[in-house]
């Protein structure tokens, strides 16, 4: 190639995805063993380079797609990773990205398939270049995030009890909150609604079950957890 761009080495871009879910009260990231060359077998997120007819957003939603069978999945940019020596194959800048999905609603055999695996978020191991940091960064976003909006409750299924949610958030934020507090803020909110279902599969005396109501929340969409 001539002229201006002639004057510039190429480099490559990719997208990595960090996808969390929830499970047994429990935040986990999606992670597998790195099937090629350099860093094979290493711990690793998912990604993929992205294609030369595609925005960065279009390889996200693809990457993401191929991995879990799920489309319209909330999903938000981290940021640039472009260390000069972060890939010792070539010069790779990478794009990540977070996904919240509900971990029932990815088929498993899919996830067998493509050999990843779940694993809690405070005992992600060693990963392979800056993998830890996207995950880490990730993860102070997504904080902030359900602070303040509810986007939370893709983590959990349309029916919730009380002290799931509760879990979901003291899971994500890493620390305990006080029960009568938290219950408290959520009975000032019309959106997050109590049903008359009730679950017994934790107690002899079940709890209510709660949804969450798009159209209420579009009303009054003041919301802080």
């Amino acid at each position: 190639m001539t002229g201006f761009y002639g004057n510039y080495h190429k480099v490559f871009v990719s997208v990595d995805c960090i996808i969390f879910g929830f499970d047994e009260g429990e935040l986990r990231v999606l992670i597998g063993r790195r099937q090629m060359d350099p860093g094979r077998g290493e711990w690793s997120l998912y990604g993929g380079f992205v294609r030369h007819d595609e925005s960065i957003d279009e390889a996200a939603n693809r990457v993401l797609a191929e991995l879990t069978g799920l489309n319209k999945l909330f999903m938000r940019q981290v940021g640039a990773f472009g260390n000069v020596d972060r890939d010792p194959g070539e010069r790779v800048i990478s794009i990540a990205y977070y996904a919240l999905i509900n971990v029932k609603d990815y088929d498993d055999e899919l996830r067998r398939q493509h050999g990843v695996e779940w694993v809690n978020i405070d005992n992600v191991p060693t990963m392979y270049s800056d993998h830890n940091k996207m995950i880490i960064k990730a993860r102070k976003m997504m904080q902030e995030k359900v602070s303040r909006e509810p986007v939370g409750f893709r983590l959990l299924p349309p029916l919730f009890t009380l002290t799931q949610l509760q879990h979901l958030y003291e899971a994500i934020n890493g620390e305990e909150m006080d029960k009568r507090n938290f219950r408290k803020r959520i009975k000032e909110m019309d959106f997050i609604e109590k049903t008359e279902l009730i679950d017994k599969t934790s107690s002899k005396r079940g709890a209510f079950l709660y949804r969450f109501n798009k159209h209420a929340y579009k009303e009054d969409p003041n919301f802080k957890l």
